[in-house]
């Protein structure tokens, strides 16, 4: 029997979008207010977000139940796979003291905190984002901060800020490529309006990034050294979203933006060098900076050895994202398992599309194509290099399974509870909700955006949810339809740092664990504040001349 969804179940729209709020709000409010560990919050979350389905919104509940394991598969894999094994990699070099060699290196490069957080949080972690996606830039740029000394707090909420900008287009531009084919956008001309939209704040973030370590003051004092970071990634990205494509974008913009700030060092340093690792005026009892050492010198030899696990990782990353690996891979083995109960039986409704159409629910366990499975094996061989045995290393990887094992649940907590949303409907109450603002649409649209991101911790499937109501709602206010499909994307990015799954990837790499709490009170203002700046570029873009000149029509 096929159930079609219902967007306001109780011919009132204000109480329905209440009513799809508490879900959210319920998770939120036990982790962020309540102190309440993770997955207790999660599992809260996914309860209420049971009972909104089934008994306001009339979903069977099987289907509900369905819908939410559904999800938890989803979060295992490909979310959890990417989290183990990238602290299983983690651990491997801190035992064997490769890591402190390479924190000892990047040290070397400049001991001013500001700039190490320039380099690794944004333009490292943007390269990891154009070519996984996926928590992967989180989990391994924090874990570096906290090896550098960096407290968790600042460690987690600084890897989660910086990765923003990059985010329309990582995992070799899945989340732009998504939204065309689902949607029927335009590749070319969709990817280059989000590249008329993202490079202002390329060159934005990294100055906001440093303002929220260290204050105004001591982020004037590396001015030079912000811009050339943030110029050097904010070029190539128009440029390369312009000219060439999506898939590339955030790999050539951090290769690039890494280069000239290693080059622009050489020349410059800061008069006074900032040696605090905490955040400016956010110092707890229980986020403590470890105290700063002396940097060590080491010989070539063992940098290139301390290095290796990670160009390795760097390697397969990359590899595993290109898309012909994955065909291949995925053509070797991955079976997929239609959900019964949910699959194909359950219809979108009007306006959100144009006719009734069904929603698939298809699990696809794609085990050799997942991104996890490359930085498994990237580990497997930088253990070989770094001369560990294979009883060792299968203990370290259980080690690092019992270690996580909290995170790994609360993730899929938290995967359930945001696929039983998009299923149930609920989601989509809270897009009109946006939807219904007239002239103000380009703001609140942009805000959807976000809104999709913070709820399903991906700008992919955000595009999937609310692209082809931006591409109605802007056709009918006279708008550019690729402006808000861009917007929806755009707006997204602000939105990761706080969707659930990433802050317990930043708390797991930083060992902070049942801080989750602690990070996203930290970083919601950040969040919201750049998503409504978000929404206001794209609302002068809008209306505004000459930024109206910008819109691909």
């Amino acid at each position: 029997m096929v159930w079609q969804q219902v967007y306001d179940p109780f011919g009132n729209m204000v109480i329905s979008t209440a009513l799809a709020a508490v879900p959210v709000v319920v998770m939120l409010v036990a982790l962020g207010f309540m102190h309440i560990k993770a997955h207790i919050a999660a599992a809260l979350g996914l309860a209420a977000a049971v009972l909104v389905a089934v008994f306001a919104y009339g979903m069977p509940a099987g289907m509900a139940g369905t819908a939410a394991l559904y999800g938890g598969f989803t979060g295992l894999l490909p979310i959890g796979w990417i989290v183990l094994n990238i602290i299983f990699l983690q651990q491997l070099a801190e035992q064997n003291g490769s890591f402190k060699i390479l924190q000892d290196s990047l040290s070397g490069i400049t001991d001013d905190r500001r700039l190490q957080l320039l380099l690794i949080a944004f333009c490292f972690g943007a390269f990891f984002e154009g070519a996984a996606g996926f928590g992967t830039p989180v989990a391994v740029t924090a874990g570096i901060l906290i090896g550098l000394g960096f407290s968790p707090l600042a460690a987690s909420g600084l890897s989660l800020i910086a990765n923003t900008a990059p985010v329309a287009f990582g995992a070799l531009g899945t989340p732009v490529i998504t939204l065309a084919k689902v949607h029927g956008y335009d590749l070319m001309q969709v990817t280059a309006m989000i590249g008329r939209q993202l490079p202002f704040f390329s060159l934005l973030v990294p100055f906001w990034l440093i303002w929220a370590f260290a204050g105004r003051k001591a982020m004037m004092e590396i001015w030079p050294a912000i811009l050339v970071t943030g110029l050097s990634f904010a070029i190539p990205q128009y440029l390369v979203s312009n000219f060439i494509g999506p898939e590339l974008v955030d790999i050539i913009a951090a290769i690039v933006s890494m280069i000239s700030l290693v080059l622009f060092l050489r020349v410059w340093q800061p008069k006074k060098v900032w040696t605090s690792t905490s955040l400016r005026g956010h110092e707890t009892d229980s986020g403590e900076a470890k105290p700063a050492v002396a940097i060590t010198r080491h010989s070539r030899a063992d940098l290139v050895r301390a290095w290796t696990p990670w160009v390795i990782l760097s390697v397969f990353v990359f590899i595993w994202g290109l898309p012909v690996v994955k065909t291949w891979l995925n053509g070797i083995y991955a079976p997929t398992f239609p959900m019964g109960g949910l699959h194909n039986l359950i219809e979108k409704m009007p306006p959100v599309v144009s006719k009734p159409t069904k929603e698939g629910a298809v699990y696809v366990l794609g085990i050799l194509s997942a991104t996890g499975t490359g930085i498994l094996l990237s580990a497997i061989v930088g253990a070989l290099i770094m001369k560990y045995k294979p009883l060792e290393i299968v203990r370290t990887f259980v080690r690092t399974f019992w270690l996580v094992r909290y995170s790994l649940m609360t993730i899929v907590l938290m995967l359930g509870l945001g696929t039983l949303t998009r299923y149930s409907g609920t989601d989509t109450t809270l897009g009109l909700a946006f939807a219904n603002t007239g002239a103000f649409y380009p703001f609140f649209g942009t805000l959807m955006g976000w809104i999709g991101v913070a709820m399903t911790g991906s700008d992919t499937a955000s595009n999937v949810l609310f692209g082809g109501m931006q591409k109605v709602a802007a056709e009918q206010l006279g708008l550019s339809p690729n402006l808000m499909g861009a917007a929806n994307s755009s707006g997204g990015v602000m939105g990761k740092m706080i969707d659930a799954q990433s802050i317990v990837v930043a708390s797991t790499a930083t060992r902070w664990f049942n801080h989750e709490g602690d990070i996203l009170r930290y970083v919601f203002f950040h969040s919201i504040a750049l998503a409504c700046l978000v929404g206001l570029y794209v609302t002068m873009q809008a209306y505004v001349f000459p930024f109206t000149l910008m819109v691909v029509k």
